[in-house]
Order: structure tokens, then C-alpha cells, then sequence
């Protein structure tokens, strides 16, 4: 099914009326909370079907702004799994701006959701083609797309995207849907579609990117994919597996770390770590500063090369990606704290401690420890006026706790 001849479903077609997209605008700022009398008045004056799809698609937009910015997510339509599958914008742009930098200009956008990746290539100036098989939802990126000023660039097809002819674009891009109707999918081979049909997609153009879960074991990455695992403000967010061109190289590894714009069509700060096959670091004792790697860092399994970076940089346990070191260096690919005290885990001892210090404010890490956070909190009641940050964690093996707080400030900061 083309663009043409795909069908605009209920409640999208009320709300692309001109009725529709006056009453969405008068409800940009609404207040859910408020929701019950609003609708009672608005029906005085609107269709019921119309009030209700206006309203729906009000919160839908209100949650998108996270993802989209509010330029966009104003302008733009959503359904409900859309908007929670939907990528990050600063994410899409990234990966859009490397398809262009490879030299894409066109590519099949397939298993394309509500269009957030498609509008991210269309933006760096890739002719698209939108596939997706559910009609109300390749509607959703038409209107999308129309809605951007990205129609002309943009193509939407309605149809199962393991029928669908991808010859004539430089490049395909897969994100294989990974939830189902119990939740999130954890079998690759579960994925719709499987995981094994998207990477033989990959290799049947010069260039492809296609997206998976984060925590894929790294064993089940083919030798001809590079993988990238991209975080957003410190938050994973995807790993990519890239194949064409050289660039990447087939088998490289790397991390890439977004920040900045954050939303919309803006660009975003980027670093990228890139991994050299470098050797588990040691283990040494703790020194005065404890790095915590970007969780893209730990995902890639390039611990050991934010350890290099650092004099007599090691890790505090063989199996917790905590590194240590007695120099303090900024790094991009991890967040120092300055460590004033290590001892064996505790809470009677670390209540005792914190309420020496007047610590009130209280963030509580943990990697390697069964106890949680906010049991922490509770039991050991933070009051006074100062801050800190206590890790649970391992040292060397023993259940440990370390405390301190971010490098760079003073005490009680």
C-alpha cells in the first residue's frame, strides 16, 4: 500500500480537519488535572468523538515533549506506543547525521513507528521511505512529516517490511520492534522482525544502520557490523550496529555520549570513545577519586579504556566497572567523585558517620549490591546541612561502602 492508497483512520482524520487542528491548538497548554470540566465545556461547541480524540492527542503531545521539543511535539502526532518507542530526537539526528556524512542520500526507513527517525533523515537532507505496517500508524507519519515541511523528502508505504524492495536506496534502517503485548523482548530472535532478517536486510545495501536493545550480549553481533552504544545525559538509550563504507570499521567498537540541545531539531554535544581491544584493568586499591563510566561506556565494555586514560588508573574490584585512581582528570566518558572514606558495608556505622557530618542531602549509588537505595535512605534518615554520596559496592571482593562526593566541590556542596 502507497502513499496514496494508505487509509486515514479515526481519530487522526478529525483531528487533521481544520476544526481539529483549532481545537489542538487551544489545548496546548491544558491542564489534565482539570481535564473533566474542560471536556463538559468544549462539548458545547465540538463533536464528542472530536473532543475526545483532541484531548487524547493534547497529553500525548505534553509527554512527547521530552523527546521531540516542544516546537516539533506541538506541531506533530503521536499515538500511544509512538510516542513511548519513538527515539530521542538528539538520538535520530546523530545517527542521521552519520548516514549523510557516508554519503546516504536516500534510505528505507523500515519499521518506521511515527516517523521520529524518518523526519531525523529527511532533516539532514535523506530522500526517505517510510514502511510500516500498521495503517493508523504510517498515517501518523504522513501527517507527521507534512506537518515538519518534510513532506516532499518523505515517502510513507503501509506493508510488512520483509516484503518490501529496498534496491533502489543507498541505505536501509531497521528498528525491529522489541515489545509485544507482555512487555519488552528480550530474545532478538523474538524481535518483529527478527533480528536475523534485519541484519540480512543490512547487508543487501551499501550502507545500513539498525537498531537494538542496549543490553544485547556481544556475541550475537556479527564480524561485518560495527556496534555503537549512544547515551543521551547520561542515560543509555540504543546500540546501533553499522555496516557500509569502511567507515566505521567492521568490527569496531564505541561508545557515544549526547548532550546539549536535547530536544527538537538542534544539535547536540557528542563524544565518542572508541575501543582498542585494551586488556582488563587491574585491580588496586581505592584512591582518592572514583570515575563512574557513562553507562554507554560499560555497555560497549570500554571500561579499560577510560582506565587508560588515567596514571595508575584501575579498577576497585575485577568485576565492578568502577575505576579508581589518585589523579583527578576530567573525562567526558566518566563522572569523578573525590573519595573520603572507605569502609566495610554497614548502615549503623554509615548512619553514625553521616549524622557526624550533618549530611542531609544524600545520593545513594550502587553497583555490585543487593541493598537499595531508598532503603538506605530510610534507614539511615539524612539531617543536617550538608551533602555527600556513599557507593554500595565491592572492593576487592568485600561488600564495601565509599564516600565522598562530585570532584570539583567542597564539603557540604
Amino acid at each position: 500500500m502507497n502513499d496514496a492508497a494508505i487509509p486515514l483512520p479515526e481519530p487522526l482524520a478529525t483531528l487533521l480537519s481544520p476544526e481539529g487542528r483549532a481545537l489542538l491548538d487551544e489545548l496546548r497548554d491544558y491542564d489534565p488535572a482539570r481535564e473533566l470540566a474542560l471536556a463538559t465545556r468544549l462539548r458545547r461547541d465540538h463533536p464528542a468523538d472530536r473532543v475526545s480524540a483532541a484531548l487524547g492527542q493534547a497529553r500525548l503531545r505534553q509527554r512527547a515533549v521530552a523527546k521531540f521539543g516542544a516546537v516539533d511535539a506541538y506541531r506533530m502526532f503521536f499515538t500511544p506506543n509512538g510516542v513511548e518507542q519513538a527515539t530521542r530526537a538528539p538520538v535520530a539526528a546523530h545517527r542521521a547525521a552519520r548516514l549523510a556524512a557516508l554519503g546516504v542520500r536516500s534510505a528505507a526507513d523500515l519499521c518506521s513507528g511515527i516517523g521520529g527517525d524518518a523526519i531525523a533523515l529527511a532533516r539532514a537532507g535523506i530522500r526517505v521511505l517510510a514502511v510500516d505496517r500498521d495503517p493508523l500508524t504510517a498515517a501518523t507519519v504522513r501527517a507527521n512529516a507534512d506537518a515538519l515541511g518534510l513532506g516532499e523528502l518523505v515517502e510513507v508505504r503501509c506493508a510488512d517490511v520483509t516484503e518490501v524492495d529496498v534496491s533502489a536506496y543507498d541505505a536501509v534502517f531497521t528498528d525491529p520492534a522489541r515489545r509485544g503485548g507482555r512487555g519488552r523482548i528480550f530474545d532478538p530472535e523474538a524481535y518483529s522482525p527478527p533480528l536475523s532478517w534485519a541484519i540480512e536486510a543490512a547487508r543487501s545495501r551499501p550502507v545500513a544502520a539498525l537498531k537494538i536493545a542496549p543490553g544485547i550480549p556481544h556475541e550475537l553481533i556479527p564480524g561485518d557490523f560495527a556496534a555503537e552504544w549512544i547515551s543521551y545525559e547520561g542515560e543509555v538509550k540504543e546500540a546501533v550496529l553499522w555496516r557500509g563504507t569502511g567507515d566505521p570499521a567492521p568490527g569496531r567498537v564505541a561508545a557515544t555520549l549526547l548532550s546539549g540541545a536535547g530536544t527538537g531539531s538542534g544539535p547536540s554535544a557528542s563524544y565518542t570513545l572508541v575501543g582498542r581491544g585494551l586488556p582488563d584493568p587491574q585491580v588496586r586499591p581505592v584512591g582518592r577519586y572514583l570515575y563512574e563510566p557513562d553507562g554507554a561506556v560499560i555497555r560497549a565494555h570500554l571500561v579499560a579504556e577510560v582506565a587508560a586514560e588515567l596514571a595508575g588508573g584501575g579498577l576497585i574490584d575485577a568485576t565492578i566497572a568502577y575505576v579508581t585512581a589518585d589523579e583527578l582528570r576530567p573525562l567526558p566518558s566518566a563522572t569523578a567523585y573525590e573519595i573520603t572514606d572507605v569502609l566495610p558495608f554497614g548502615l549503623k556505622k554509615l548512619k553514625a558517620l553521616l549524622r557526624e557530618r550533618g549530611v542531609g542531602s544524600l545520593t545513594v549509588k550502587k553497583r555490585g549490591s543487593a541493598v537499595e537505595p531508598e532503603e538506605v535512605r530510610r534507614k539511615v534518615k539524612p539531617q543536617g546541612p550538608n551533602a555527600a554520596t556513599v557507593f554500595l559496592t565491592r572492593v576487592d571482593g568485600a561488600p564495601s561502602m565509599l564516600i565522598g562526593r562530585p570532584a570539583g566541590t567542597g564539603p557540604g556542596r
